[in-house]
């Protein structure tokens, strides 16, 4: 029988595990240090022999124990139980499975599927297309999940088979899967950094606010790999054929682009104020709607930024408050040295000279006079705060934006704006949830774990919406 060349590889560094293991390894003078690794080599090999992963910790940790307590079974079981209980009281600790069950409610509500064909047509013009699409797609679905191996087995189905069927080198492709992959360690809520954030009892949200940078920064460095690559040796990744670049239209939308115009904006505006055989008032406008979100979207902030950039500084009131020393030294001066206490009738005196009414006055007279003059309360009220001057920075920068837009209209078609749709209705959906999780995190709002039970609800409302929602997806998960 001919045995695979993974197979082969797979024996080959298991025997080189176990020879070094078996060579290196102290026999006669054991330390608990070299247990650990006698542990790990072991649970390498029982895991590439398809021995399941949990059971292999589990057992191997449970057998180690065993032998570190000299075969003491009552303490090695003791020492489970507890560590058992004191893992599922760890409020830290508890946010793992609620991530990991919001990112399999994403998977099962198909919203991957549909994010990786919609960033595939976005990207169809760019060289390796389909690897920056599954990079981008890993990097997105590592921010929900947070763990390696389910990133790497969803996009090992979904976009390895693509990636060869379009001609993709099969380095090439494999790399850009496990290395989209392995951004789930590093880019929150990552599973690595929650345990060793309850390991080491350094702060969860710190180690998130530190890795979330460093991963994005990594994830571009990866597509500009790809880019590179692609665009020096094209037969590595082949642009797609036209066929797989081929977006269905509704008929409304056929009929739009085949009798007034392929450009969605002006085409959809005459829609609206003409009567286009075939294309009905509302159809229109539900697209001129969508149409024009991005826009919106801009002025919101554009509107954002002025308010911040504008917004009055803070002034702090120090009426009333006396330099450190002054007070002191007036009274010291006064004084001229000691003095004697004040007898009974100068305290006397000095009430009878304080402020009275006037004789006659009203006990509740204003502070304002007659002639609506403000008095000395009214002066003493600080102004109201104005805006500062708008920066030239904002200027510019709006006006960048503006001439953004207006190119994007310009070159806005039908066709990407069904692509556009298709990002709306996949990636929006999940980008919102996520950012509403690690923002809660990273801005001191929640607990990993508060986050991850809003995460986890949002899940489910995302996979209901979807009508993915089922009895056996819940068992399931």
């Amino acid at each position: 029988m001919r045995i695979k060349r993974e197979l082969w590889f797979g024996f080959s560094l298991m025997a080189v595990i176990l020879a070094a293991t078996a060579i290196f390894m102290p026999w006669t003078n054991m330390t608990n240090g070299h247990l650990g690794l006698l542990m790990l080599s072991l649970v390498v090999v029982a895991i590439m022999l398809g021995f399941p992963t949990a059971f292999t910790l589990m057992g191997m940790g449970m057998l180690f124990a065993w032998f570190a307590f000299d075969f003491n079974t009552a303490r090695t079981l003791d020492l489970m139980v507890q560590r058992a209980y004191g893992v599922m009281t760890n409020d830290v600790l508890i946010s793992i499975p609620l991530f990991v069950f919001m990112g399999y409610l994403v998977e099962r509500a198909n919203l991957i599927s549909k994010l990786f064909r919609s960033l595939e047509l976005s990207l169809a013009r760019l060289p390796g297309a389909l690897a920056v699409a599954t990079l981008v797609t890993c990097a997105i679905f590592a921010t929900a999940t947070g763990i390696v191996g389910a990133v790497v087995t969803l996009m090992g189905l979904l976009a390895f088979p693509a990636m060869l069927k379009s001609g993709y080198d099969v380095r090439l492709s494999a790399g850009a899967i496990t290395a989209g992959g392995c951004l789930g360690i590093l880019i929150p809520p990552s599973v690595m950094l929650i345990v060793y954030g309850a390991t080491a009892g350094v702060s969860v949200v710190q180690l998130y606010a530190g890795a979330f940078f460093p991963g994005l920064m990594l994830a571009g460095l990866y597509i500009l790999y790809v880019i590179i690559v692609a665009k020096l040796k094209p037969h590595l990744a082949p642009p797609l054929p036209m066929e797989e670049r081929h977006v269905e239209l509704p008929a409304e939308a056929k009929v739009l682009n085949d009798r007034l115009s392929h450009r969605a904006l002006p085409a959809l505006a005459r829609a609206i104020g003409g009567k286009i055989p075939g294309v009905g008032r509302g159809y229109a406008l539900r697209e001129m709607a969508l149409t024009l979100l991005p826009a919106l979207a801009l002025l919101a902030m554009l509107a954002g930024t002025w308010h911040l950039a504008t917004r009055p500084a803070p002034v702090d009131d120090v009426q009333g408050l006396v330099a450190m020393g002054e007070q002191l030294g007036e009274s010291a001066e006064s004084a001229g040295g000691l003095a004697e206490p004040p007898s009974d009738e100068d305290a006397k005196e000095a009430a009878a000279e304080g402020l009275k009414e006037p004789p006659g006055a009203a006990p509740a007279a204003s502070m304002t006079s007659a002639a609506g003059e403000p008095g000395p309360s009214d002066a003493a009220a600080p102004a109201t705060a104005e805006r500062s001057q708008t920066p030239d920075w904002f200027f510019g920068v709006a006006l960048g934006a503006l001439i953004g837009v207006a190119i994007f209209y310009t070159l806005l078609s039908f066709v990407r704006l069904e692509i556009f749709k298709m990002l709306l209705s996949s990636f929006f959906p999940l980008a919102i949830m996520i950012l509403a999780v690690l923002g809660s995190i990273v801005f001191g709002l929640a607990t990993p774990t508060e986050a991850a039970a809003v995460g986890a609800l949002g899940g489910f409302i995302l996979a209901a919406a979807y009508r993915q929602l089922t009895l056996n997806v819940v068992k399931e998960s």
